[in-house]
């Protein structure tokens, strides 16, 4: 089996600059990862972008689609920043025969107290069992993008009813 790694930055990727004070979405740590773990599979990552969650537009939503829609691989992870992670799974939804999996972190990957290595764990994990679809993984828990919401004040995903259409 051989996973693509699909990253578009988030704070799993942020880097912590203590001369300007503020972070920047570095390079990708999702292969870094899975590299130092020692996995048993193949896998290939791909950079779509480098951007903060609250910076993400729905063209790059659909870039983020077209690199999932061309990939070979059936089983996908994408690492995402948590903010519009939920967001992003909806506009990811209905890619026949994928499973798709998105997964990111509330502490930056680089720090040595961090959820990253776990929730990409994690994803990797229910992206080899799941049926296609598309899933958020994060908190040890898998969510239905269009039944979670990120709760600000505990820094956890939860399950919601989703809201009733109108019309």
């Amino acid at each position: 089996m051989r996973i693509r790694v699909i990253t578009t930055g988030g704070t799993i990727d942020k880097v912590y600059f203590d001369a300007k004070s503020t972070y920047e979405v570095g390079e990708p740590l999702a292969g870094e990862v899975l590299r130092e773990a020692g996995v048993a599979f193949e896998y290939e990552v791909e950079p779509v972008m480098r951007k903060d969650s609250l910076e993400i537009t729905p063209e790059d939503r659909a870039r983020i689609r077209e690199a999932v829609e061309r990939c070979p691989e059936a089983r996908v992870v994408v690492t995402h920043g948590t903010d519009t992670m939920a967001e992003t799974g909806r506009a990811l939804a209905g890619i026949p025969g994928k499973t798709v999996v998105l997964t990111g972190a509330i502490q930056p990957g680089r720090f040595r107290s961090t959820d990253a290595p776990f929730n990409l764990g994690f994803a990797v994990a229910a992206v080899q069992i799941l049926p296609p679809g598309v899933y958020l993984a994060m908190n040890g828990r898998v969510f239905d993008p269009f039944r979670v919401r990120k709760n600000l004040r505990t820094n956890r995903f939860e399950a919601v009813e989703p809201r009733p259409r109108s019309g």
